[in-house]
């Protein structure tokens, strides 16, 4: 198995469609207007030698390593700079440019160490490769180096040196091997779009600084690894190649972690994982990549992963060690029990969104094949719950409407509830890409992100509304756009049900509605609001993007309604540059809805009381399936605590971490008799299990995910599992003790079964996706190719359908024991609770949650920065520590959720979405005061945890 080259021409494909023929060393060639000579020397095998030019950044021209002879032209033109034209001949190996390029590349080495045996990038070295290229066999100059190859020269210092800075915990800068090629500049500038580094000084004195004269961890680097995957020597380069050594083989695989679902190089030596390099082929993430995915894999072979099965009679007891056989009948046996004594509903399963497809589609089937009920529920209960509701609503089905390269045809993009740097990051740096070159931005969000104002992007609105009132501003929006004719009357007529149209635009025509009238619900001008309306009505192609800033409330599912009822108005569907698009939270939350995972939904979001749908599954799995749907995780608790629902299995989640009320959720898991959890290590909700089997990470497993656009991605094996099983095989095997006969012997068996029962799935294979690279659905007969724009010669359901989006304020209200509203969300370095992320360096930039509040508020409680504060709601109180901002707003504070010792969510309550349940972690009405020390609940939660997570009798890992 080798390592998957790929090539680089040098500079960005064309996408002119007038082509343009040329001659190249003799050879023909005919390639878009636009096209680079050294790109279309690439295209006709004739590689031109280069050092600052990659595909991945526009040309630079810096080198001049790159020169051809051009007929007719006076000088040596760089190739990469140089366009080509009809008729142009152009030379790539003459004497003259030989002598050219060796003098260049005797400058270069010149002032390099020439440590070429013991360097870490020896055999991945692009200075090396030119150096043959050229034919480089000496060096008028000496090698001494001038600038900064040695600390000191002649026993003297040098005052040009610097150190090596080792400051990121993933990747070494060593300045002495820099030859100022600006590349990794220019990624940090043109594909993520932070502008971190820059070169200071000049001539000979040029060098590479990150930030002011920083280190690159105090920098303003948000570690994407962009410069480091663009540097053509070893001057940026991974820690794990320097102590691993280079690669030998690679498999292309899918990142586990947000809905972006980036691809990824896995390079490695043997089973050890060398490092992830990011895919240029992945459709979704074109080659770029985040902290997260490129470095926070390890994780993966964390000491504290646990590798064997465990058993416990009770919670208080310490955990015992067993053999895979004896937990698989411990659990079947166990299961069995409870549903004689209690009833076929007294226990259920929750699938996760962390695992593949088919493994999410192996739980709902044991759920429903095995259990004999439809108790089963997803992550996305407390997620996007409400967009598969709303959207399915308004357009028929409830995903996404776009790809990702849709938003490179976008004229105005809405941000609504989300925070792509932070939690979409890859993604987000498309999008500023696309805003830097025109677009503009309006950002709907009562926090200030970074999205707002960002080196070179600023939105043109930035609306700041009060928690809650999502639903109050896209009414007045619409309001707007109706009452001043601003609407798309051709499409509505076309498209849409026109008398739904006429109802709805009558509603929001209402005074009351007006934004002079909502300010006083959101608290945002009403200018401001009537110049976005505007914007995005009339600024050309407007996409929406959303997240859990809209769903997360009481009226999530309205808020999607109003979302979607926005588009349809402008005509903003259908086609490249537009759409309504949920930003997916998780790896597979797109998938795990696809599969079936709700309780009232068979896999293709069917409902379960549908006779033909349920008659399918039936005839295939040999059982009759229930047309009732199941509970609900909230309702599953609700029951436990009643004492009717008694045995849960838990895939890859950690509820009692991320659901709200945490008190709530503790409760119904202590009320349980088997909590069976399926996870890498002991998670908080393992602290209130009997039974715990140890689960497989991404890089141990064949599957697919499926991303927020649709995107049906391979995920391939590239070690053996540690725990001995795949999770999709530990599913099996308990479906087996409990007498099912299932025998895969490989995913894609599993994958062929979702096909073949799921129309929106009906071409999708392993091999159609090994020759396609990925395909979003629906893709079937109607579709062999998939279906990158939804929507684009009609609806699903038909006719697009308007509904009328009332506001009404939620029931979790402010007053003078909880006079601030809490609000909650991600941050760029961790990932969702945090069992990951916190198992990586990336606690480096976030070791802790914290408190973000106004100086205004701050000062009035008499909290200083830094300082430790209770947070106190009606749910329950928690510390941590102030971080004053303002980023939000007088009234509003913010904090995130990814550890444990905090515990965010025993603040939120138990509010939740009118449609969906999805929780209302959007709005909590606190209070915050001065802290000496943990509260008396946080002190009983570590006690109780540290208690939980006893082992004994250690067993030798499983093969």
């Amino acid at each position: 198995m080798p390592l998957v080259h790929e090539t680089d021409y040098g500079t960005p494909a064309s996408t002119s469609e007038t082509m343009v023929t040329l001659t190249i060393d003799g050879n023909q060639v005919t390639v878009p207007e636009g096209t680079s000579v050294m790109r279309a020397s690439m295209d006709a095998g004739i590689e031109i030698p280069k050092l600052c030019a990659t595909d991945m950044m526009d040309a630079f021209g810096s080198c001049r390593l790159c020169l051809v002879e051009i007929q007719g032209r006076a000088g040596l033109p760089a190739s990469c700079t140089t366009p080509v034209a009809p008729g142009m001949v152009v030379s790539t190996q003459t004497n003259r440019l030989k002598d050219v390029r060796k003098g260049v590349m005797e400058l270069y080495i010149s002032d390099h160490p020439l440590d070429c045996l013991t360097c870490a990038a020896n055999g991945d070295c692009e200075l090396q490769d030119m150096a043959g290229a050229v034919g480089l066999r000496d060096v008028r100059y000496g090698y001494d180096g001038d600038n900064h190859v040695k600390a000191r020269n002649n026993g003297d210092l040098n005052l040009k040196w610097a150190p090596k800075d080792e400051s990121n915990p993933y990747f070494t800068f060593d300045p002495a091997k820099c030859i100022v090629c600006s590349r990794c500049v220019r990624a940090c500038e043109e594909v993520q779009g932070t502008f971190a580094l820059t070169i200071e000084g000049r001539g000979f004195d040029s060098r590479v600084s990150a930030g002011m004269h920083e280190d690159f961890v105090s920098s303003e680097c948000v570690s994407c690894g962009a410069c480091v995957q663009a540097c053509p020597t070893a001057t940026l380069i991974e820690k794990s190649v320097i102590e691993i050594g280079q690669p030998e083989h690679s498999v292309v695989t899918t990142c586990a972690y947000c809905g972006v679902g980036c691809s990824f190089k896995a390079e490695m030596r043997g089973e050890e994982l060398v490092r992830m390099v990011p895919w240029k082929d992945g459709q979704a993430n074109r080659g770029h990549s985040c902290v997260k995915g490129r470095f926070a894999y390890g994780y993966s072979s964390h000491k504290e992963r646990i590798l064997n099965p465990m058993i416990r009679e009770k919670i208080t007891d310490p955990w015992r060690e067993v053999s895979w056989d004896e937990a698989f009948a411990h659990v079947a046996s166990e299961f069995r029990r409870i549903q004689y004594q209690y009833g076929r509903d007294s226990v259920g399963g929750i699938t996760s969104s962390r695992c593949t497809n088919e493994e999410t589609y192996l739980v709902q089937k044991l759920v429903r094949a095995g259990f004999r009920n439809n108790n089963v529920d997803t992550c996305a209960r407390v997620c996007h719950s409400p967009t598969g509701y709303g959207l399915g609503q308004a357009f028929g089905t409830s995903a996404g409407t776009q790809d990702f390269d849709s938003v490179e045809q976008s004229d105005v993009v809405v941000i609504i509830g989300a925070n792509p740097t932070d939690g979409h990051p890859v993604f987000a740096s498309r999008l500023k890409k696309r805003l830097r070159h025109g677009a503009k931005l309006i950002v709907i969000d009562p926090r200030r992100t970074d999205i707002v104002r960002s080196p070179h992007v600023e939105a043109s609105y930035h609306l700041p509304l009060k928690p809650g009132t999502n639903v109050a501003i896209l009414t007045s929006l619409a309001h707007v756009i109706v009452t001043e004719g601003l609407f798309n009357e051709a499409f509505i007529r076309e498209r849409c049900d026109w008398s739904e149209f006429e109802d709805w635009a009558s509603f929001v025509a209402e005074p009351h509605h007006s934004p002079e009238a909502s300010e006083k619900f959101t608290g945002v001008p009403a200018d401001r609001v009537r110049g976005a309306a505007r914007l995005y009505a009339k600024g050309g192609n407007g996409a929406i993007y959303y997240g859990l800033g809209v769903t997360e409330h009481s009226q999530g599912s309205t808020t999607v309604m109003a979302i979607a009822n926005l588009a349809m108005v402008t005509g903003n569907i259908g086609r490249p540059g537009v759409g309504v698009n949920p930003l997916r939270g998780q790896n597979n939350v797109q998938g795990s809805c696809d599969m079936g995972s709700f309780p009232h939904e068979l896999p293709g979001y069917r409902h379960i009381s549908d006779d033909a749908t349920r008659d399918i599954f039936e005839k295939l799995w040999g059982v009759k399936i229930s047309n009732e749907p199941g509970l609900r995780i909230p309702n599953m608790l609700d029951a436990a605590v009643d004492g009717s629902f008694k045995g849960l299995y838990v895939q890859g989640e950690d509820i009692l971490q991320s659901d709200p009320d945490t008190k709530h959720v503790a409760a119904g898991l202590a009320a349980m008799e088997c909590v069976v959890v399926h996870d890498l290590f002991l998670n908080e909700t393992a602290n209130y299990a009997h039974v715990f089997l140890p689960g497989s990470s991404f890089l141990e497993k064949d599957g697919t995910f499926t991303n927020a656009e649709r995107r049906i991605n391979r995920v391939r094996k590239v070690m053996s599992p540690r725990n001995g099983y795949a999770d999709w095989e530990v599913t099996q095997k308990m479906a087996q003790a409990m007498g099912l006969g299932w025998n895969y012997t490989h995913p894609s068996e599993i994958m062929d079964e979702i096909a073949a029962t799921t129309p929106s799935f009906a071409l999708v294979s392993y091999d159609y996706l090994d020759k396609m690279g990925s395909v979003q659905w629906p893709c079937n007969e109607a579709h062999p190719e998939g279906s990158p724009i939804m929507h684009v010669d009609g609806f699903v359901r038909g006719k697009g359908k308007f509904i009328r989006t009332e506001y009404v304020a939620t029931d979790e209200r402010t007053g003078p024991r909880f006079p601030l509203l809490l609000t909650t969300g991600r941050i760029l370095s961790q990932y969702n609770v945090g069992a990951q992320t916190r198992r990586t360096e990336n606690v480096v930039w976030h070791p802790e949650d914290r408190l973000e509040i106004h100086a205004h508020d701050a000062e009035q409680r008499g909290i200083r920065d830094g300082d430790w504060i209770k947070l106190m709601s009606r749910s329950g109180d928690t510390t941590l520590r102030a971080l004053i901002t303002d980023r939000v707003a007088p009234g509003v504070v913010y904090t995130t959720f990814h550890h444990p010792d905090t515990q965010a969510n025993v603040i939120t309550t138990d509010f939740s979405d009118w449609a969906t349940n999805c929780p209302e972690y959007k709005v909590t009405a606190v209070q915050v005061s001065p802290s000496n020390g943990p509260t008396d609940w946080q002190r009983d939660y570590d006690e109780q945890a540290r208690q939980s997570r006893r082992i004994v009798s250690k067993l030798e890992p499983a093969e």
